[in-house]
């Protein structure tokens, strides 16, 4: 135990846990339950990592990596969202398809963002460029490309403000 200062006694010291006394093996780390209530969360598995997960007791919690989550669309057009960023857009549609990527005026993604995009239905996917932002690509027409086959993917890329790559089988 250490002693510590507590301004609720009569003497301004308690004994408390020694919060060293919590940690009992390589790689504990030192958390919280609640406000002065100290608690041990054991290291993680190899290939884990640390999230916030407000449904435990300390809010932390261990997670394989980082799973890519869908987001399936079946509309003809789209624009792309900030919930979209490191997640796997689905595109099925029987009929031709347009993705576009919004300026930065509104959805603020940050550099190095990456969009991922797949063909599932027939209709050809084409990407298009919100007002103010420029694509680079090695498409047929570079500022417009196209997914080129059904099952075709691409990601796009955020490399400034409103600059971004699309790279992947597209034509």
């Amino acid at each position: 135990q250490t002693i510590i200062v507590d301004s609720t006694t009569t003497t301004g010291l308690k004994y408390a846990s020694s919060a060293q006394s919590l940690l009992t093996a390589k790689g504990d780390i030192l958390t919280a339950t609640a406000a002065n209530t100290p608690a041990r969360l054991g290291v993680g598995a190899d290939g884990t990592t640390l999230v916030a997960d407000s449904t435990q007791s300390t809010g932390l919690a261990w997670a394989l990596g980082n799973p890519l989550s869908l987001n399936a669309q079946t509309g003809t057009s789209y624009t792309f969202v900030l919930g979209d960023n490191y997640k796997l857009v689905t595109a099925s549609n029987a009929s031709a398809q347009t993705y576009t990527i919004p300026p930065n005026s509104s959805v603020a993604y940050p550099t190095g963002s990456v969009i991922n995009v797949i063909q599932i239905g027939a209709g050809q996917v084409s990407f298009a460029q919100g007002s103010g932002v420029t694509i680079a690509s090695t498409g047929a027409t570079s500022t417009a490309p196209k997914l080129r086959a059904q099952y075709s993917a691409a990601s796009c890329v955020k490399v400034s403000t409103d600059s971004w790559y699309i790279i992947g089988d597209i034509s």
